[in-house]
């Protein structure tokens, strides 16, 4: 069984900025799902035969709580986003989801086992929060150019498989 914490999530946090600034999503979720929405067509026919036809996935997913924090450059850019009322292309941006493979011993980093970018869009859904901080949930649209690669946790660079 592969523990949760193996699988990680990293935002573009330049937003198509010249320099990219993949951060790590999670620190205050409890939970993180990728929903596929599967674009499925299902028919039986009157001779009881079933078709089942796939046209593909429109996957999202939900970042709740997001805590925003002044040294953290996606809460700058989702603030931004947020307090100018942004839309369009100023949301895009690109995530890497990457499947990490714990080292042999505690002082061996965990290695890539694969990783994935995948242009997305950004959208903040409230912001304030309770007593605990100010918070900035926000939903994820993946929206395709899925791309198999390497990534190096350490500098965070996505470098397309060859």
């Amino acid at each position: 069984m592969v523990e949760r914490k193996f699988l990680a999530h990293y935002i573009d946090a330049s937003f198509g900025g010249s320099v990219e600034d993949y951060q790590r999503i999670g620190k205050d979720l409890e939970e993180y799902n990728e929903n596929l929405n599967p674009q499925v067509d299902a028919k039986r026919n009157i001779l009881g035969e079933n078709t089942v036809k796939v046209y593909g996935y429109q996957p999202q997913s939900e970042v709740s709580p997001y805590f925003i924090d002044y040294d953290d450059t996606l809460s700058e850019k989702l603030m931004d986003i947020i307090n100018n009322r942004k839309t369009g292309d100023d949301l895009k941006t690109t995530m890497v989801d990457v499947l990490l493979k714990p080292g042999a011993t505690s002082d061996v980093a965990p290695t890539v086992v694969w990783a994935y970018r995948e242009d997305c869009v950004v959208v903040p859904g409230s912001s304030g929060g309770n007593t605990v901080g100010v918070q900035a949930p926000f939903t994820i649209y993946k929206t395709g150019n899925r791309t198999k690669g390497t990534f190096d946790i350490k500098t965070k660079k996505f470098t397309v498989e060859q």
